[in-house]
């Protein structure tokens, strides 16, 4: 049976994840754009769409009270959006009608206070909620997440809520040739800086994931929450997607000055300390937990669910994938200023 699908953020992780959703040829997808440019390419691919940015609340309240299934994709720090969705639930609800929402956080929810100056021996497991649900509230996308938490026990009679918590995101997406932020942003800073930075030592560690995998991760999620009750659902909420690889960011830093200096940006591959003065030029007050936290998780549900990672791995697309591109563009870097969605 076809659901009706609304994606909030058809984007680098969304246009993934609709495409699976498309192959699949028994949805009606809407998604949310924000300029009437995009809407005749989506209507091409057999996509509605409609125009509003993530502060149109009633466009997504309204959306969402007609939708069977909800993917927000577009960021993990956006409340009004995700309380628009969960209004548009509530209207649901009230018809009894059954909603499944998929809500993307990230694993920098995990993060710690190293700054790259050591690895820590803590691993975050989704078959053990309690450990995340200490997590303080002031942890990064935590208030957000929190906020689903509490609807999907209020709306638990027909809504099946669940939070997807990336790791270390890298790739190119299939369609627009889209990167993801972390490891492009440190490239970015290398070129333009002239050696290939990390924060502090280096010595911490994140798990990773390919894009395409995770959107596969995406829809075998969905269609575990269709088959199963709500109160099995209502259980626990987190699900983690890694790939089994934790790499340090002095590994990640070290790859990319190798791969810059094989194409002759620069003449020394080692990596450098990347001074405070210079974290505008990276993720700003961020840079610390974006770029130099420990982050280490374990994706065991999705594991038995099925799913299973078969993309190459992250110094691979880097190499083959990612850094061609960079070298292509031709903008004057200042560092990532948008929300930082893992």
């Amino acid at each position: 049976m076809g659901f009706s699908v609304f994606l909030i953020g058809p984007g680098f992780i969304g246009g993934e994840v609709l495409d699976l959703i498309l192959s699949e040829n028994k949805h009606t997808i809407t998604t949310l754009v924000r300029g009437e440019s995009a809407v005749a390419d989506f209507e091409k691919l057999g996509v509605k769409a409609v125009i509003g940015t993530l502060d149109d609340s009633q466009i997504i309240t309204n959306q969402v009270a007609v939708s069977d299934v909800v993917f927000h994709t577009a960021t993990a720090d956006h409340l009004p959006s995700v309380q628009a969705v969960i209004d548009g639930v509530k209207q649901r609800e009230k018809k009894g009608l059954q909603t499944i929402y998929i809500h993307t956080s990230g694993a920098s929810l995990l993060g710690d206070n190293s700054e790259g100056n050591y690895k820590s021996d803590t691993v975050f497991d989704d078959e053990n909620p309690a450990q995340i649900d200490a997590l303080p509230d002031s942890a990064p996308h935590r208030l957000i997440d929190l906020a689903i938490v509490r609807a999907r026990k209020e709306l638990a009679g027909h809504s099946k809520m669940s939070i997807m918590i990336p790791p270390l995101i890298y790739g190119v997406s299939s369609r627009e040739k889209r990167l993801s932020i972390q490891l492009p942003t440190i490239t970015r800073y290398s070129l333009k800086h002239g050696y290939a930075g990390q924060v502090g030592k280096g010595l911490s560690v994140w798990s990773h994931v390919h894009v395409k995998d995770l959107a596969r991760a995406y829809v075998i999620l969905l269609h575990w929450m269709e088959r199963t009750s709500t109160a099995e659902v209502l259980q626990n909420p987190y699900f983690f997607c890694e790939n089994g690889q934790e790499l340090s960011w002095g590994e990640c830093s070290a790859e990319i000055g190798r791969i810059l200096q094989k194409a002759g940006c620069f003449d020394e591959s080692e990596p450098k300390t990347i001074p405070s003065s210079k974290f505008d030029d990276i993720f700003g007050d961020y840079t610390p937990v974006v770029a130099g936290s420990n982050s280490r998780n374990r994706a065991n549900r999705l594991r038995k669910l099925g799913w299973a990672p078969s993309e190459k791995g992250t110094f691979a697309s880097l190499a083959e994938d990612e850094i061609p591109l960079i070298l292509k563009e031709d903008r004057v870097f200042g560092g990532y200023s948008k929300p930082v969605a893992s």
